[in-house]
């Protein structure tokens, strides 16, 4: 595997429609992605003292966080609708390999943030819904 650029590490969300087109989330300086399973513990007495763990069981969840500058993007005023409504909808992860991730998710956190002479930027919170596939 080659290294990868994190600027290619794209946030984008569906248009809702069938079949549904991505439009990147502008503006976005970084992202982050993290897939998070909680684990079942099957120790029992003839475990010899170690952990088991139950494989396949227990949820899995993908967390999203991003941050960026404000730019007033149809993608950017959907995300705002989608957390003032608590509608989960499709997001898109792409990587600059092609590689992309698909799944639905609710707007956890939305911040925003402007100081004097500066810019006004965003920071924002997904979590998912449901599973979260290769696409």
């Amino acid at each position: 595997m080659t290294a990868q650029k994190g600027s290619a590490f794209l946030l984008k969300i569906s248009d809702g429609a069938t079949p549904p087109a991505y439009q990147t989330v502008a503006g976005l300086r970084t992202t982050q992605m993290s897939i998070n399973g909680d684990a079942v513990v099957v120790t029992h007495k003839q475990s010899g003292g170690w952990r088991d763990l139950l494989s396949g069981a227990g949820s899995r969840s993908v967390s999203v966080s991003a941050a960026g500058i404000f730019l007033g993007s149809a993608a950017e005023n959907a995300i705002r609708a989608n957390a003032l409504s608590g509608t989960i909808a499709d997001y898109e992860l792409s990587f600059e390999d092609g590689a992309r991730m698909r799944g639905k998710f609710l707007v956890q956190r939305l911040d925003y943030a402007g100081d004097f002479n500066g810019e006004r930027n965003y920071t924002l919170q997904l979590e998912s819904s449901g599973p979260v596939v290769p696409a």
